[in-house]
C-alpha cells in the first residue's frame, strides 16, 4: 500500500502543467464601453493582486490584439476598446476571445476565454432594395417564387426570425423556413390567379422581423410583371455547388461551372446567369460568365483569410422565370505563410556572472497556416552557450547554458530558425544579440614580471627613469588602473624614499639626486588597482639600479699630499736597475672603469733615472746610479682614472741618493751627533729646530686670540679629531675607497722606521693637482684653504696633545694653525726645504 501511494504521489506531480488545466471563463456582451468590468482576473485564478505586478503580469492575445485590460492593482480584467462580434468572429454561431494570462518568477500561464455575447445592433438587409418577377399569368397556384433571403449580421434569436407583406396581397403569400441540408429559403406563394387583363402589374414590402428587443426589421420592394406565356421557369442541375480550391490558385482560373436548364423554347429558354450578394460576404474575388455559368477567380485567395466562400447564383430565361442555387467555394490551405516569432521579453545586456539556467528571452511561434503546414518547431544554431526550452504551449525560453566570460565573448548572436511542417517548409530566424555586461572579476596584470630601471648618479631631481604598465581585461571603471608605491617591503630589501610612482601613467620618478657610493641599488613594490566594486590589484617589484658616473677624482694615500722632507725616500748610490724607490698608493670612490688607475710619470729632476709602473704605481731606478747624479731628486707622479673624461691628483715624491744612510734610522727628532758629516744632517736639524719654534709662536698667538674670540667660534664648522681616524683609515683601507669629507696624509719615512699621523684636513669632490704640486712645492704664498671649527672641537684640539707631533712639516703644522684658528683668509707657508 505505501509504494501504490507514493506512485500515485509522483503521478500527480508530474501531471501538474505549468498552467491551469481548465481555462477561466467570463462573458460579455459586444459593444460593452471601454473600462467595463469583465471579471475579478485575480480571485478567479487564486492570485493576490500584489503578485500581479510582482511577477509582471500580463495578457498575451492569440491574435496579437488587446481586447482586454488588467488592472494589477485590482486584478480585475476591463474592456479595453469597443468589441464588435460581428468584426470579431463574423456569422460564427459562437465567439470566444481567448488569451493568456503570464507571470514571471517562476513561469505560469492561466488561460482565459471569454465569450462575446450578440446584441441586437443590426437591421436585416436584403440584397437587393427591389426585386421584379414576370409571372405568366398561366401559372398555377401555388407557384413558389424564390427571393433571396435577408441577411442580418446578428445571430441566434437576434437574426431573422418572420417575413410578411405588406400591405396584404390576395394573390401572394410568403413561405419561409430551412430545408433537411439547413439551407434557408424565402418564397412568394401564388395564392390566387393571375390575370395579365385584370392587373398586369402589382407592388408591394417584403419585411424581414429579427428576434431582437426590440426587434428590427428590414424591406426590399416586390414588383410583379404578369406576362402571358412563359411558363416553365430554369431548373438548376444542382441546388448546391461545393468545390475546393488551392488558395495559390493563379488568377482567371475556372472554380466552377454552374447550369440551368429552361424547357420553354425561344427567348423564354434563353438563360443569363448572375451572382446575387450575400449581406457581409465579398464575391469580389470570383466572377461568373453570363452566358457559361463559368465562375473564375478575379484574385488569389487567402486560406488564413477565409477558408470558404458562398456564392448565390442566378439563372433568369428570357421569359423573366429565375432560379437560385448556392455555390460553396472550399479553400484548400497552401504552405504559403512562413512561421512567425514574436518576443514578449528580452534581457540584455546580460552579467557575465549570470548563472547556468537564467532566462534570456521569452518568445511565441505562430503558423497562419493550417495542419502540418501549421505545425512548427524552433532550433538554435550552433551555440555551446544557450538553449532553448519549452515553456507553454507554442512559447519559448532562450536560457543559459554555460557560464560567460565577457573577457572571451563580448556579445553573442543567436539566431532562433522557426520551421513548419510543410512541403517544402518555410522557415523564418529571429536574431538576438545579447550583450555581456561586465564583472570586475580580472585584476590588473603587469606586462613585465618585473622592471629593471637605471639612473645615473648625480641626476636631476624628479628624473623619469621609466615606466611600469599594468592592463585590465576588463571594461569601464572595472578596468582603470591606478598605480601607487606598495607599503608593504621586505625587510631585508634595501628601499629608499626617493621614488615616486604617477597614478594615472604609471611613470616612475627619481625625487632626488643620487649618489652611487652611497647607493647604489634600490627596489619598491609598485601595486595597480582598479576601480571596480570591491578593486582587485596586482603588485610588480621595481628594481632601480645606480649607474656610476666618474666624479671622484683619485685619492693618493702614499705618499700624503703634504709630505715634506720627512718622507724623502732614500736610495743607495750602489742600487741597481730596477730597484724599487718607493710606490705610490691611490683609491678611487667610483667603481668600475671609472675607478681603474693608472700612473705616470709627470716630472722629474732626472726623468732618464726614474721609471714608474702604469697599473700598480712602483717607482724604481731605471738604470744604475752614477756619480754623475745629483744627490737630490723630486718626482711628481700623475695617478689617472679611466672615467670619461678621467680625473687625475698628483703625488709628490722626494728621493735621496746617499752612499751610506745607516745614522739616519734614527727616529726623527733626535739630535744629530757630531760625526754625521754632510750638510744633509745640518740641513734637518735647522729645519726641525725652526719648525718647532714657529709652532710655539703660533700656538701662543692662538691661545691668546681664542680667549677674546670665543663666543664668535660658538658657530663655527666642525672638526673631526685626530682619535677619530684610526678606524675609518682602516675602514676605507679594508673597502677600497676613502669617504669624500677627509683626506689622509701619512708619512712614511723610511729613515726614521716610524709611520706618524701628521693631520685630518677637510677636502672639495676633486682632487685637481694643485700648481705647486707640479712644481715639485709649494710657493713661500701658498694659499690654504681654511675651515671654522666649532668651540667645543677648538676645545678638544687645544686638550689634545697630538695635534701637533714633532714629526710635522711646517706646511701641516700652518696648515693645522689655519684651522684652529677659523680664519677666512689663507695661510702663507714657507718655502719647502727639499
Amino acid at each position: 500500500m505505501a509504494m501504490a501511494r507514493q506512485v500515485l504521489c509522483v503521478c500527480a506531480l508530474l501531471s501538474v502543467p505549468l498552467a491551469r488545466s481548465q481555462p477561466i471563463r467570463y462573458s460579455v456582451a459586444e459593444e460593452a464601453d471601454s473600462g467595463s468590468l469583465v471579471g475579478n482576473l485575480a480571485q478567479d485564478a487564486a492570485l493576490p493582486p500584489a503578485q500581479l505586478s510582482a511577477r509582471r503580469a500580463r495578457l498575451l492575445a492569440e491574435d496579437g490584439r488587446q481586447h482586454f485590460r488588467l488592472d494589477r492593482a485590482s486584478g480585475r480584467l476591463v474592456v479595453a476598446d469597443r468589441l464588435d462580434r460581428e468584426q470579431l468572429c463574423a456569422q460564427s454561431d459562437t465567439c470566444t476571445l481567448a488569451f493568456e494570462l503570464l507571470l514571471a518568477d517562476p513561469l505560469q500561464f492561466f488561460r482565459v476565454e471569454v465569450a462575446l455575447h450578440d446584441i441586437n445592433d443590426h437591421s436585416p438587409v436584403f440584397p437587393e432594395e427591389s426585386v421584379t418577377f414576370d409571372i405568366p399569368e398561366t401559372s398555377d397556384l401555388g407557384s413558389r417564387f424564390p427571393l433571396e433571403r435577408a441577411w442580418d449580421l446578428d445571430i441566434g434569436s437576434n437574426s431573422v426570425q418572420a417575413y410578411s407583406i405588406s400591405p396584404e396581397n390576395e394573390y401572394f403569400s410568403v413561405s419561409y423556413g430551412s430545408r433537411s441540408n439547413g439551407d434557408k429559403y424565402v418564397e412568394l406563394v401564388l395564392e390566387k390567379p393571375l390575370d395579365r387583363e385584370e392587373q398586369a402589374e402589382m407592388d408591394f414590402s417584403l419585411i424581414a422581423v429579427d428576434g431582437g428587443s426590440p426587434p428590427r426589421s428590414g424591406t426590399t420592394q416586390i414588383h410583379i410583371v404578369v406576362l402571358d406565356v412563359n411558363d416553365n421557369a430554369p431548373v438548376f442541375t444542382q441546388d448546391r455547388y461545393t468545390v475546393q480550391v488551392l488558395e495559390n490558385a493563379p488568377k482567371g482560373s475556372v472554380v466552377l461551372t454552374v447550369q440551368a436548364i429552361d424547357r420553354d423554347a425561344g427567348v423564354n429558354g434563353d438563360i443569363s446567369y448572375q451572382f446575387r450578394q450575400a449581406v457581409g460576404q465579398s464575391d469580389s474575388a470570383f466572377e461568373i460568365d453570363p452566358t457559361s455559368g463559368e465562375i473564375k477567380l478575379t484574385k488569389p485567395l487567402d486560406f488564413e483569410a477565409a477558408e470558404t466562400h458562398e456564392l448565390s447564383v442566378r439563372a433568369r430565361d428570357g421569359g423573366g422565370l429565375s432560379a437560385i442555387c448556392k455555390v460553396l467555394v472550399e479553400v484548400q490551405d497552401v504552405n504559403d505563410n512562413a512561421p512567425e516569432l514574436v518576443v514578449s521579453s528580452f534581457s540584455s545586456p546580460l552579467p557575465e556572472n549570470s548563472a547556468p539556467g537564467t532566462v534570456v528571452a521569452l518568445f511565441t511561434v505562430r503558423d497562419r497556416d493550417a495542419g502540418a503546414n501549421g505545425k512548427v518547431s524552433c532550433a538554435l544554431d550552433d551555440q555551446l552557450v544557450f538553449s532553448l526550452r519549452p515553456a507553454y504551449k507554442n512559447y519559448y525560453e532562450l536560457v543559459t547554458v554555460s557560464a560567460l566570460d565577457r573577457e572571451e565573448t563580448a556579445q553573442y548572436i543567436v539566431t532562433v530558425t522557426a520551421a513548419d511542417a510543410g512541403s517544402p517548409p518555410l522557415t523564418s530566424s529571429h536574431t538576438f544579440t545579447v550583450a555581456i555586461s561586465d564583472v570586475n572579476d580580472n585584476a590588473p596584470v603587469f606586462t613585465q614580471s618585473s622592471y629593471t630601471m637605471y639612473v645615473r648618479e648625480n641626476n636631476v631631481p624628479s628624473v623619469l627613469v621609466g615606466a611600469v604598465s599594468a592592463a585590465d581585461a576588463d571594461v569601464g571603471l572595472n578596468a582603470k588602473v591606478t598605480y601607487s608605491l606598495s607599503a608593504g617591503q621586505a625587510a631585508e630589501r634595501p628601499w629608499c624614499s626617493c621614488l615616486s610612482v604617477n597614478s594615472e601613467s604609471g611613470q616612475v620618478f627619481v625625487l632626488r639626486a643620487l649618489d652611487y657610493e652611497q647607493l647604489k641599488q634600490s627596489e619598491v613594490v609598485v601595486s595597480a588597482s582598479d576601480a571596480g566594486s570591491p578593486p582587485l590589484r596586482a603588485n610588480v617589484t621595481v628594481r632601480l639600479l645606480v649607474l656610476d658616473e666618474n666624479d671622484n677624482a683619485p685619492l693618493v694615500l702614499y705618499p700624503a699630499p703634504d709630505s715634506g722632507p720627512a718622507s724623502s725616500e732614500l736610495v743607495p748610490v750602489s742600487a741597481e736597475a730596477g730597484y724599487l724607490v718607493s710606490k705610490v698608493v691611490a683609491v678611487d670612490a667610483d667603481s668600475g672603469q671609472n675607478s681603474w688607475l693608472s700612473y705616470h710619470l709627470l716630472r722629474a729632476t732626472d726623468p732618464g733615472l726614474f721609471a714608474v709602473a702604469a697599473q700598480s704605481g712602483e717607482v724604481r731606478l731605471r738604470r744604475p746610479v752614477t756619480d754623475r747624479d745629483s744627490v737630490k731628486h723630486k718626482l711628481v707622479v700623475l695617478v689617472r682614472d679611466n672615467g670619461r673624461p678621467p680625473l687625475s691628483a698628483t703625488a709628490a715624491l722626494s728621493a735621496l741618493l746617499l752612499k751610506d744612510f745607516s745614522d739616519l734610522r734614527q727616529p726623527h727628532g733626535s739630535p744629530a751627533t757630531d760625526d754625521q758629516p754632510g750638510s744633509l744632517t745640518t740641513y734637518l736639524i735647522l729645519a726641525l729646530v725652526f719648525v718647532s719654534l714657529l709652532f710655539l709662536a703660533s700656538t701662543a698667538a692662538f691661545v691668546a686670540r681664542r680667549l677674546c674670540k670665543r663666543k664668535e667660534l660658538k658657530a663655527a664648522h666642525g672638526l673631526d679629531g685626530a682619535d677619530n681616524l684610526p678606524s675609518g683609515l682602516a675602514e676605507a683601507a679594508a673597502a677600497g675607497t676613502l669617504p669624500h669629507p677627509y683626506c689622509y696624509e701619512i708619512s712614511l719615512t723610511t729613515g726614521s722606521g716610524n709611520s706618524e699621523f701628521k693631520f685630518l684636513k677637510p677636502f672639495g669632490p676633486s682632487l685637481t693637482p694643485q700648481p705647486w704640486a707640479m712644481a715639485g712645492g709649494p710657493s713661500e704664498e701658498q694659499v690654504f684653504p681654511c675651515v671654522p671649527v666649532p668651540t667645543e672641537d677648538v676645545t678638544s684640539l687645544q686638550n689634545s696633545s697630538t695635534i701637533f707631533p714633532l714629526t710635522s712639516t711646517r706646511s701641516a703644522q700652518a696648515e693645522a694653525l689655519c684651522v684652529l684658528e677659523g680664519r677666512d683668509a689663507g695661510c702663507s707657508l714657507w718655502e719647502w726645504f727639499f
